[in-house]
């Protein structure tokens, strides 16, 4: 009768394992793992097989296989580990899982760090890019890197994207002869190449009672840095906000996002969902990457690109808001329909005429229900001898919902 054990190993050698996974392994006619997990038992008298980076072959030689089979994994092998894989091709009653102490696990206890309330990114075999997000929207991450996303590039990364205010605790080599634990912060990682078997604590050092401590809505204008002031208003940001009637696990698109401000304000709004700032001016991106590392936005990433060709690739909206269309707007809101979901909301800022008529045909040709607000702003000048109103362009908020 076949059996397929999949047992993970600590970063203490053999010593690690219990008595039963010792007596598994003894018991094993095949014994397959990496080639360090395979080191551990060089006297093993049964058939071995190295797990190299084909793991359809492994299921090939399982499915094969007769008796008593021992597949090794480092530490919890349903933790970023080759369980995940098994579990998806072969038979889940066939399979036993025997974990062990992860790396991450005494990462954390090596640093004498709480790790219950951490979350756990891995960048191995992966794209950056989301797990970047993953990073930025958290106090307390763990992260797996491999030889192309090096912790190097990883701080390289977050710098760029005006995110460095981690503690960050590097650990090389683990349980072995060469272990390393180094505490620096982002910009020193920068610094510092890593050895290839390593686990990147992060640890977010600032915010509370911080800038960032200011109102999730009704942020003052002269708060955020921007270009000339070229910026989505303060009250018309608040009533932009309201009409967009957010929830809390929404995805929104901010285009043209400019300073950011409603990203910023919209992060508040959104614990559970994400927001995607999108800004192709480049004096304005750099406004706008210090005003999320100002706030300490957590859940806005920023996507630099001309709409609506670098929407592609996010994940369908629930809710639009446009500030800004760099002059295709017909075509953003062709691209903003095609994604929308049916009850899906566009808010849009026109401070045009020709803006106000172009969107409100769109949005009448596609059968949106429309409402149009104009907005008339007034506000006193402060120090001066007598209270008078500086007044500002009216703008013009369109709401559509569509059917």
């Amino acid at each position: 009768m076949k059996t397929i054990h999949v047992i993970g190993a600590g970063v203490e050698g053999q010593e690690g394992f219990s008595r039963r996974a010792l007596d598994l392994i003894k018991g094993a006619e095949l014994l397959m793992g990496g080639t360090r997990q395979l080191a551990l038992f060089p006297d093993f008298p049964g058939q071995t097989l190295e797990i190299g980076s084909n793991l359809g072959k492994v299921v090939e030689r399982i499915e094969k296989a007769t008796g008593s089979i021992v597949v090794l994994a480092s530490g919890d092998p349903l933790f970023f580990g080759i369980g995940r894989y098994l579990l998806r091709n072969l038979p889940e009653a066939d399979l036993e899982f025997v974990p062990n102490v992860s790396s991450v696990q005494y990462a954390f206890s090596k640093i004498r760090e709480p790790w219950d309330d951490a979350i756990f990114v891995s960048v191995h075999g992966r794209g950056l890019g989301g797990a970047i997000d993953q990073i930025v929207a958290h106090d307390k991450i763990a992260v797996l890197t491999d030889e192309v996303n090096t912790p190097q590039v990883v701080a390289r990364e977050l710098v760029e994207r005006g995110r460095d205010g981690y503690a960050v605790y590097l650990c090389e080599d683990l349980g072995s002869a060469n272990e390393r634990i180094l505490h620096t912060d982002i910009r020193g990682l920068l610094e510092i190449e890593a050895a290839p078997l390593n686990v990147l604590i992060l640890i977010k050092e600032y915010e509370a009672g911080g800038e960032g401590a200011l109102p999730g809505i009704g942020i003052p204008d002269e708060e955020f840095s921007t270009v000339k002031k070229l910026m989505t208003r303060e009250e018309v940001r608040a009533i932009s906000l309201a009409k967009l009637r957010l929830r809390h696990d929404m995805i929104l698109w901010d285009i043209g996002a400019g300073s950011g401000s409603v990203s910023i304000e919209a992060d508040h709004l959104l614990p559970n969902g994400r927001v995607f700032a999108v800004e192709c001016n480049a004096q304005s991106l750099a406004f706008l990457k210090e005003n999320l590392n100002k706030f300490g936005s957590r859940n806005v990433a920023l996507v630099e690109g001309k709409a609506p060709a670098c929407l592609e690739d996010l994940p369908d909206p629930d809710r639009v808001f446009i500030g800004g269309s760099g002059g295709h707007l017909w075509d953003i809101l062709e691209a903003a329909d095609a994604r929308l979901p049916s009850g899906g909301r566009v808010v849009l800022n026109a401070t045009t005429l020709d803006t106000l008529t172009s969107a409100s045909e769109f949005f009448e040709n596609t059968g949106y229900q429309l409402e149009v607000i104009t907005v008339n702003i007034s506000r006193t000048k402060p120090l001066t001898d007598y209270k008078m109103f500086e007044a500002f362009n009216p703008v013009f908020v369109l709401v559509a919902v569509k059917e």
